[in-house]
């Protein structure tokens, strides 16, 4: 999901929101301000909560009989704009491949939030959105060869739950078919929305079906109710059929495969031309949306569509969309069975009131770059499409489509492109659990699009520091403190799927975000960092990864015990805290060279740079590492440069976020006094 930014990490700071203090979920106390860090508890070693397995290695990957069960679909559904109801059937084929006999199968029924008497609607207060009936359920029937059989599901809030007659074995598949309808909620966006327009109703679709939930190794069904957060789905392959008036277009995930029956022969070649062009095509245009939003009732039109290896599948449809692309340079892709290769398309689809040249007549350019930039960087897009809709503007993202503001334009239009299609990375490759762990999808996301701005056009959107969205000091380290100091704010591995706790940006975005640059650049370096990182995409590509994994993972390739980081970071709400605490001349003679003192007030102890300023107005840096503080909170630095100090200071590039720079800076010599044993560096 979104955040309204226009730079990266530090733009973050502007959706910091404070509530109530939450009730603890890690013991903090050690980690008090003001408390002195304890050293052997700041490098102890960390249990992580996932258990190493022949599921899950010692080195972060899968084990060696590593599994994940799958579900494949079937589905047809009908729009009926007069009503706004969607009617839909589906066949799912649930394929087990776990070692446990599943008595039971889970589905999901997101539309129930919408229920009045949702847990949703009581977490929520007066609804945004008009109250629903939910999705209604008309039949279950499970298939077995030619066999059926019809059962009377348990639906319980947003869960419903299918009692087999007999337990699915390992190894085993089940096929069942549902029939469904539910009445759309409104003009909410994003996840099944009804938004009007100049020329008709844009009907953004997603959440539509019942989809199951997850079976893993680590809890078994994981059937938490949706209460509106994100999502935890299994992979498999979509044939999905689209029903709407002759008059409306739909886009959707995946690959349309039926053109000729829905695309006039211009529309058509407009198609063909796009994929090969670097540049956008109008293949629906502002002549054709007039027509069809002037055309009579004329019948009704299927669309269908194919998608491959994906976690889920969204669609939009409308009479009034605007509809260009341009190719995606990027390696072939395996096409769906049946159809000819051909070449993958960035596309936007956006009605009238979006057009403009700072507005969506950029949106396919910034689509291309995101797919190609985060293809070239970190893994392969594996889609034949990837769409960009200008609709309500939620800001929510779904493989191979997205669904943003038709009033978005300049820098905003940018970064939501960027952001809610860097999501096809994580979590639609790799498939983390962000409804538990959110910031292993919006921050390792947030992440890699403060990168993309500074590759996109030599940095046109770039970071800027014009506070436009919010004040701030530009700096993610400084403003990042806020929240290190802020007792609402409870850890990162506290879980992600309560909402209301006031830190729905502030930590699985800004913090998670600002974590993986701080181990990047000031901990292991790009030159490691980059391979661990990609590793882990690859290695868990249609996958489910818990925390524990990553860490492992990048601890195994970059060679780092990173303990230390894990738990003040994520396990705990620590922060760095120097303080420089005196200078003196060795043998009080400038040209024998200078000893600081450096103080470590902190329990998250960063590697730091000290920086001295001589009297001829040069300069000397040395970066201490964090290891300097495993046998005490004092250390002297010998610099025997042999020339008078003008002045010394710790941090001077606001790289790390000290919680408190009013003593990290000095221009005394004093006497030094050591609380342990001396150490010269």
């Amino acid at each position: 999901m979104s955040v309204p930014w226009g730079k990266p990490l530090c733009r973050l700071v502007c959706c910091l929101a404070v509530g109530s203090a939450p009730v603890g979920f890690f013991p903090l106390s050690a980690y008090a301000q003001g408390a002195v860090p304890d050293p052997n508890q700041v490098f102890s070693p960390v249990t992580l909560p996932t258990p190493v397995s022949a599921y899950r290695s010692g080195d972060g990957t899968p084990g060696p009989m590593a599994w994940k069960n799958q579900a494949d679909y079937r589905i047809a559904v009908t729009l009926d704009p007069a009503t706004h109801e969607l009617t839909g059937e589906e066949t799912v084929t649930y394929h087990n491949n776990s070692p446990s006999s599943l008595p039971v199968l889970w589905v999901q029924l997101d539309q129930n939030m919408y229920r009045a008497d949702s847990r949703r609607a009581y977490m929520s207060g007066p609804p945004a959105t008009p109250h629903t009936d939910g999705v209604q359920i008309g039949a279950v029937t499970l298939v077995d060869g030619r066999a059926t059989h019809e059962v009377t599901p348990l639906i319980s809030d947003t869960r419903m739950q299918i009692t087999l007659p007999h337990p699915l074995a390992p190894g085993s598949t089940q096929v069942f078919r549902v029939r469904w309808h539910y009445t759309m909620p409104g003009a909410w966006g994003g996840r099944t929305a009804v938004s009007p327009s100049k020329n008709g109703d844009i009907y953004e679709i997603a959440q539509f079906y019942p989809r199951m939930a997850v079976f893993d190794d680590v809890r078994g069904w994981d059937a938490l109710p949706y209460v509106g957060d994100e999502f935890y789905l299994d992979y498999g392959n979509f044939d999905y059929a689209v029903t709407v008036p002759a008059s409306f277009m739909v886009v959707g995930s995946g690959a349309l495969v039926n053109p000729a029956q829905v695309l006039s022969t211009t529309q058509q070649q407009r198609l063909a031309q796009a994929r090969r062009s670097e540049t956008r095509v109008m293949i629906r245009d502002l002549a054709d949306v007039e027509a069809a939003a002037h055309a009579p009732p004329s019948g009704s039109r299927t669309w269908r569509f194919h998608m491959d290896n994906t976690r889920d599948v969204a669609f939009v449809a409308s009479p009034a969309l605007l509809w260009d692309a341009a190719k995606l340079d990027l390696p072939p892709i395996a096409p769906a069975p049946g159809l000819k290769p051909e070449a993958p398309l960035g596309m936007s689809v956006y009605p009238v009131e979006a057009m403009g040249p700072q507005a969506w007549d950029r949106s396919t350019e910034y689509v291309k770059h995101t797919i190609e930039y985060f293809s070239h960087d970190w893994y392969p897009y594996p889609w034949p499409t990837a769409i960009n809709v200008g609709g309500h503007g939620a800001g929510m993202e779904y493989p191979g489509i997205v669904f943003d503001g038709m009033k978005d334009r300049d820098a905003k239009l940018f970064w939501i492109t960027t952001h809610e299609l860097g999501h096809t990375w994580f979590p639609m490759i790799v498939g983390s659990n962000e409804r538990r762990n959110g910031f292993m999808d919006e921050g390792f996301n947030t992440f890699i699009d403060s990168l993309a701005s500074l590759h996109f056009n030599k940095g046109e959107f770039a970071p800027k520091h014009d506070g436009e969205y919010a004040p701030d000091t530009g700096r993610p380290a400084d403003d990042i403190v806020k929240v290190l100091k802020d007792p609402v704010y409870q850890p990162l591995m506290a879980p992600s799927y309560i909402p209301g706790r006031g830190d729905r940006h502030a930590m699985p975005y800004f913090k998670a975000a600002y974590g993986l640059e701080l181990l990047r650049s000031q901990i292991l370096g790009p030159a490691r960092f980059d391979p661990a990182f990609r590793h882990y995409i690859a290695a868990w590509a249609y996958r489910h990864p818990t925390p524990s994994d990553f860490f492992r993972l990048m601890e195994s390739d970059a060679g780092e015990d990173l303990s230390w980081f894990w738990r003040g970071w994520y396990f705990t709400n620590a922060a760095p805290d120097y303080a420089l605490a005196g200078m003196e001349y060795v043998d009080n003679d400038p040209a024998k060279g200078v000893r600081v003192k450096v103080q470590n007030k902190g329990a998250l102890p960063l590697p730091v740079t000290l920086q001295v300023t001589w009297a001829d107005g040069t300069t000397t840096r040395r970066v201490l590492p964090t290891e300097v503080w495993a046998k005490g909170n004092e250390t002297i630095v010998l610099l025997p440069d042999g020339k008078p100090v003008r002045s010394a200071i710790l941090d001077p590039d606001h790289a790390i976020p000290d919680i408190d720079r009013g003593n990290d800076a000095s221009t005394a010599i004093t006497a030094l006094v050591m609380a342990g044993t001396a150490q010269g560096r």
